[in-house]
């Protein structure tokens, strides 16, 4: 039998007398959205318009979300508004089949808005077995430990569709120079490109035993680039992942140009696979690099490259495959550029500095030129503590022996190895727009796993255990897996080649050494706090001070000083356009 209740209110819980749905105490958090992406927009409209290099400042990169979604959320809510009111009146005209579709409509605009700014929600590749801040290994480099990330987004102007993003319409060669500059200058914390090479060349014989001596033309150098997806003559395509022909160019002209190195002693090489007509044509449209040598897979020699050939006299031995042979390219080098590239992998997660050496092997007896033998050993999938094939790899003395520099082309990255390059999220939905330096193999691959795992446009393939290999290299001479990692089997172990951590957060982007709690990475950057010259985390005085050292040099000065060219793009002169830049960050910090 049912009883009717007096005074019955059906927002009210008839058992517990509590209200039902949400209480009008928190009603004001509905509108919190649409106030916070409005202000949001305001102060993107107010401090952009006027100067819009402003738009890569930290602030302007959290309100730039914000304000798109109140735009996306407002035409949204106006569409449906419209399409609902129309389908009413139709259906008042007998007309059904129009105000089915009016209705249809306003269900999707409101659809439409929600999706676009729900998006793909924030999410890591991978949850890293070891906290952060937690360093493994010593620390290598004049800095130990540090890797450094330049990032401008004015290298990057392709727009998805017109020509192709590794033109030099849409990448500009002038900007992609000065990264390449301020990358070296920030690595040694030298002011001028030709003393950041000198220590880094210096750093390299002394640690090597050759004494306390910079580079002796002719001394041959190799650069191993990452040409994994062009395994034919024609693979070129408008949105390819492949390296960036500027961010190539932009260091033969460092090492020609500023070092001295004569073409004749550089070789740019991918033993397994083909270097495609947009690197080559780029290189060779320079009078000074027509001698600079191109080494690909043997059976894809030809039109002006020469094929890889294999040194029996130096093999590398690993723990699961046969015996491996090394390019004489290689071999027959005193110094080696390992120019890498930033994206995900699907079988090993990622593919930075460390995998690039894949490029490196020939195997007799399994396919000549490929890593294909080494794939099942180091993969994503395998369980952490366990033998990996990269340490070996890496640790050949004619390899990570011989690696006087380790980059990372981050200008376009591609969704994997085999796709298309994708804009990231985390930065604005815009390109990456960077590239990495160090002289420590594995904080840079720490670091590039980082940014890749917390990229929610790319970090799928992020999964399993990719940094298994960082830690097996961080402790080479006593790894987790308890492997004798001898790749000359010469009965001397490896020692560890690096150190490797995770950083704090994604949003903070800070190692140990940057927070001053151990001897991990420290990461250097100019986007993180812009002006800020001595590195000290504040804009202040002192930063004035270095400003005003430098004023009025011009790149190649006494007194040029590479972190005070800030203006956007950067002109190689500390004029006025970098002191207002200055004085903008500065008042900003002050607020």
């Amino acid at each position: 039998m049912l009883f009717k209740t007096k005074n019955h209110n059906p927002s009210v819980c008839p058992k517990t007398g509590k209200p039902l749905g949400r209480s009008r105490k928190y009603r004001w958090l509905w509108w919190l959205f649409p106030v916070t992406g409005l202000l949001s927009l305001i102060w993107f409209v107010i401090r952009v318009a006027p100067k819009p290099s402003r738009a890569t400042y930290p602030c302007q990169r959290l309100a730039a979300p914000l304000a798109s979604g109140f735009v996306v959320w407002l035409a949204g809510l106006i569409g449906s508004t419209l399409a609902y009111r129309k389908a009413k009146r139709l259906l008042h005209q007998s007309r059904y089949f129009a105000a089915a579709v009016c209705a249809a409509v306003a269900v999707m605009m409101v659809w439409w808005s929600l999706s676009i700014n729900a998006g793909s929600p924030a999410r890591a590749g991978f949850t890293p077995t070891d906290p952060p801040n937690s360093p493994m290994g010593v620390a290598k480099g004049i800095h130990p430990g540090r890797v450094v990330w330049i990032y401008d987004a004015n290298s990057t102007s392709w727009n998805g569709s017109t020509g192709s993003w590794w033109s030099d319409t849409n990448t500009n060669q002038a900007v992609v120079n000065s990264m390449m500059s301020k990358a070296l200058q920030y690595l040694t914390s030298e002011v001028t490109d030709a003393k950041a090479w000198d220590a880094l060349f210096r750093q390299f014989n002394q640690t090597h035993g050759f004494g306390n001596v910079g580079y002796q033309s002719p001394e041959k150098i190799v650069i191993k680039i990452n040409m994994n997806q062009q395994d034919n003559w024609n693979a070129w395509g408008a949105g390819a992942g492949m390296p960036s022909p500027q961010a190539i160019y932009a260091l033969l002209d460092q090492l020609t140009n500023v070092v001295g190195v004569p073409g004749s002693a550089i070789t740019i090489y991918d033993a397994a696979r083909y270097i495609g007509d947009p690197i080559y044509n780029k290189v060779r449209s320079n009078v000074n690099f027509q001698s600079i040598t191109f080494v690909v897979k043997n059976t894809l020699a030809g039109n002006g490259r020469i094929a890889a050939v294999q040194d029996t006299a130096n093999p590398l031995y690993t723990q699961g495959p046969p015996t491996a042979y090394l390019p004489t390219c290689v071999t027959q080098a005193k110094y080696l550029i390992n120019m890498a590239l930033l994206r995900p992998h699907q079988l090993y997660g990622v593919t930075l500095c460390g995998k690039n050496n894949f490029g490196s092997v020939y195997f007799p007896n399994n396919g000549g030129w490929t890593p294909s033998p080494l794939h099942n050993y180091g993969g994503r999938s395998k369980a952490m503590n366990t033998y990996n094939c990269l340490v070996e790899l890496n640790g050949h003395r004619h390899l990570g022996g011989k690696t006087l520099l380790y980059m990372v082309d981050g200008l376009y990255p591609a969704v994997h190895q085999s796709g298309n390059v994708v804009r990231w999220q985390t930065f604005g939905n815009d390109w990456c727009s960077s590239i990495f330096a160090s002289q420590d193999p594995v904080a840079i691959d720490s670091v590039g796993t980082d940014f890749l795992r917390t990229e929610p446009a790319c970090n799928t393939d992020v999964i399993g255990n990719p940094d298994n290999y960082l830690h097996e290299m961080a402790l080479a001479n006593n790894p987790p897996s308890g492997t004798s990692y001898d790749p000359e089997r010469d009965g001397t172990w490896l020692s560890g080649l690096g150190v490797h951590e995770h950083w704090n957060n994604p949003t903070d982007k800070k190692y140990s050494r940057n927070l001053g709690t151990g001897d991990g990475i420290e990461l250097v950057t100019q986007l993180l706090i812009c002006g800020d010259f001595d590195s000290d985390g504040n804009v202040d005085m002192n930063d004035f001070a270095v400003l005003a050292n430098a004023w009025c040099s011009h790149q190649g000065d006494a007194e040029w000083n590479s972190v005070c060219d800030i203006s956007i793009p950067s002109d190689n002169t500390i004029d006025m356009l970098d002191l207002a830049v200055f004085t903008d960050n500065w008042l900003w910090k002050e607020q």
